[in-house]
Parts: structure tokens; sequence; C-alpha cells
């Protein structure tokens, strides 16, 4: 994706749980599972833990805004004791960036005490407040995580276990989640009906874990067990792991970001290993839009498995064409023009003596606005670049996503303003390709996706839903 923090395509949330029935505190674990998750989001991250062979209620929770290892310094590991606990990574798009929109969310009521973690957007949320605050609730946050975790609550006092408390809200609400829920002897995972928001199983030893992505099972040695299914909801105890499927349902939209670019290289996802599907969309662009030239390059780190796919489908050989600087500040955002163009050059170098002399085909996986690619091909070709022919590992964003990805307003967004050649002119480049909607099933062979914000067809009804309702 080009870098550009002040308006580009945010990342998700994620999520992770472990159990360990055997006792011993999981709070490292957990770190260890968010670090690994740390690109679904950088702006808050908590851990909430139990002891389930202590008193129940005893829940312990620590967040803050920042990094995983930012927050969370030995000493607070230390003190966080307990063996079953839930972590969150945070980016919002519901809700202000604060400490109160921080999860894990933690509960007490009359039943005990919950804590839950959400990855994902609900499409109902104006309808599900307003029904909780005819009935007396007080909102301590802005976002439908917190609508999710009252409606537990209350389905709760009437319901014989927290699992059936959270069947009867999971019929209630509508849109994109992927849940991890700690009770005091329970953890609990829950995905939803149409796969939206990935959610997978792991073993270590004799504990189970629940994350967004399996590569936070393999951050902590945990082996991949399989994907929780759509609308299944697992529950892990000292008895072992039940699974209720009442919700599961033959229909599903797996958000195709996530293969795009959500997701991490080493993760799998619903059988889909994500190197390879980006492996596949840099070949599918290679098909469709061939051209003659030099050396294929990626723009680090999302744009390179793409470059890669398009080199070995074209024949071209594939190089590095920049240098990543690492080391700088996640929040290094500059209000001007001239100060923004800075920062790209920061954040990357061109290593001259690859590109000088050379038709350079460059391959992103995204174009926002436009100005960052702009600022890369002047970049390319200031160090010696002969052309620079664009492709972009994305079909053009024209609508709106109510599921949790946050897509900034069509002002921002120059394909809705502008043709590609318009696009291709306002760059720089001598020619520009974007993935094909009709290729995009390439990158995961028949695995249905939800490609709604390419081509306006969500896979549920959105009725009432505005765009500032997302989470």
């Amino acid at each position: 994706m080009e870098f550009l923090p002040e308006c580009e395509i945010k990342e998700e949330c994620g999520v992770f749980g472990i159990f360990n029935p055997d006792g011993g505190d999981v709070a490292p674990s957990i770190y260890y599972g968010l670090s690994s998750l740390q690109h679904r989001g950088q702006e808050s991250c908590g851990i909430a833990v139990c002891d389930t062979m202590g008193p129940k209620g005893n829940m312990n929770a620590h967040k803050g805004m920042g990094l995983v290892n930012e927050v969370f310094k030995e000493e607070t590991l230390n003190n966080l004791h307990g063996n079953l606990g839930i972590g969150h990574v945070r980016y919002s798009t519901t809700g202000a960036a604060n400490i109160n929109n921080a999860q894990p969310l933690v509960l007490n009521y009359i039943k005990g005490t919950l804590a839950l973690a959400h990855n994902g957007n609900l499409v109902n949320t104006a309808e599900l407040r307003s029904e909780l605050e005819r009935t007396g609730a007080i909102f301590h946050t802005t976002t439908d995580s917190e609508l999710i975790a009252y409606f537990i609550a209350r389905e709760r006092v009437n319901a014989h276990n927290v699992e059936e408390a959270i069947l009867h809200t999971a019929k209630k609400i509508r849109g994109a989640y992927g849940l991890v829920i700690a009770s005091p002897r329970k953890l609990i995972g829950v995905r939803d009906p149409l796969g939206l928001k990935p959610l997978c199983l792991g073993k270590r030893d004799g504990s189970y874990m629940i994350a967004s992505e399996s590569c936070a099972l393999s951050a902590i040695g945990a082996e991949f067990i399989r994907d929780i299914r759509p609308g299944e909801i697992v529950t892990i105890t000292k008895d072992g792991i039940t699974s209720n499927c009442q919700l599961c349902q033959e229909k599903r939209a797996h958000c195709i970001f996530e293969y795009i670019y959500f997701a991490r290289l080493d993760s799998t996802i619903d059988g889909i290993n994500i190197y390879d599907a980006r492996i596949r969309a840099g070949a599918a662009l290679a098909a469709a839009y061939p051209v003659d030239a030099d050396l294929v390059v990626g723009v680090p780190d999302s744009g390179i498995p793409a470059a890669k796919g398009y080199s070995e489908a074209s024949g071209i050989p594939f190089g590095i064409a920049f240098y990543k600087n690492s080391y700088v500040g996640r929040t290094f955002i500059k209000p001007t023009q001239k100060e923004r163009e800075s920062s790209v050059r920061l954040k990357l170098n061109v290593l001259e003596p690859v590109v000088r002399g050379k038709r350079i085909i460059l391959v992103d996986d995204s174009i926002v606005r436009g100005t960052t690619m702009a600022n890369l091909i002047r970049m390319l070709k200031k160090a010696g670049a002969v052309s620079v022919h664009v492709r972009v590992s994305s079909p053009p964003f024209l609508y709106p996503c109510y599921f949790g990805t946050d897509i900034p307003s069509n002002k921002q967004l120059i394909a809705s303003s502008h043709t590609a050649d318009e696009i291709r002119e306002i760059i720089g480049a001598e020619s520009l390709g974007y993935m094909k909607l009709e290729d995009l099933q390439s990158m995961v062979g028949e695995l249905p996706i939800c490609r709604a914000c390419l081509d306006g067809k969500y896979p549920m009804d959105i009725t009432g839903h505005t765009e500032d309702k997302k989470q």
C-alpha cells in the first residue's frame, strides 16, 4: 500500500484469546500473539485475564494507547495473573481514538464478569443502541463493541449459560465480527455468518487459543487446528471444545482485502495462503496488462509479493528498487504537501544502481489519493529510470465499506473522480493497470468473497446504515 498515513486505507482490528486449563499465566502469550497482529491496528491495545481456579469475577485488565510493546512493559505483564485471557489491537473506524474505546471491554454485571474483544463492524448499530437506551443503558464508549457486550450481559440474565446469551445476541446483531469473549471459566470465539472477518483455532500443549490470523498462533509456537466456521460459536473450557453451528449458513462473503493487503504474508485464512494469493494477483496483472520492460519492482512491503507474481508470469526480472527505513515513526504525518513529500523520501529511498537506465514496472496494492505514487515515480525517474509502468493489485475503490474497512471519503479517493488514463497522467506513469474485477476471484479460487467497496454489491441489507458507524 502506498505510504500515505493521512488518508490511507486503514487496517482492521486483531483479537487473540487463550485458555490454559492446567494453570499458569497466559498474559505473555497474549502479548506475543498481539504483537504478531500489530499490522491490524496500531492505535491502542489491551489484555484482560482471569484465574479460572480462583473466585469468579477476578478479571484483571490493562489497556493503553499505542503499540503493544509501548503499552505492555515487563512489570505490567508480571502483574497480569491468570490462565484465561483475551487481547485486542485496535484501529478505530467507529468511536474516537481514546483510551475509553480501547479493548478488551470488561463488564461487571449481575451474573458475573465478562470481557470482550471485537474485530469488525455492525450495520444495525443505531437500532441496537436505541433499544438499549430505551431500557436505561448508559454507554461508556462510542463503539459498537460495547453494544455487543451489553446485549450479551442482558441476555445472560435469563439464559442458562453465557453461550446461550451469546447465541441470542448473535441473532440480533448484523454485520461483520470476529469476537473473543472471556467469562470466568470459559473462552469463547464467535464469527459472523458470512465469514467477513477471519477467526481461527489453535493448540499448544494443553492450551487452546483463538486468533484473527494463523500468524498469531505461529508466533507462540502453537499448532493451527482450523478456521472457525462462519456463524460458529466455539466454547473452550477445562473439559475441552464444544461448537454451536446454529447460525452457520451456506451463503458466505469473505473480505477480499484480507487477501489483498490486510492479513500478514505468513497467514492462511479459510484455506488460502496469503502469500500465494498475492502472487496470483500479480500473475493476473501480468496477463491483463503486459508491457515491454526491464524490471518489475514492488512498493514495500505490501506490493512486493504481487510484483514477484507479475515477474514470474511475465518472465521480466524481479528486483528491489527501494530501501525502506523501518525506524520512521508510525505517527509521522506532515500537514503540508512539501512535508508529505519529504516524509515519503524519508520512508523509502530509491536504489539508483538498480533502476538506472531501466524500464520499470512498479506494483502496489492500492492507489488512494495518488500523491505518494506520483512521488515514487518522480523518485524513480530522478534516479535514472527510463519509464515507469504502474500496476495495482486491487480494482479502484468506488463505494463505502460498512463492515470494518476504513476507506476514505470519495473526496480523497482519486478513482472516484478520475478515469484510469487521467490518474496515469496525474501520477506521471507511462501506463496504468488496475486489477480487473473479474480477476479478483483468481486470488482465492472458489472462496466466496465480498468486494462491495469495489462493485457496490453488498452481501447484506445496509439500509439506514451511515458511514460514521464503522468499527
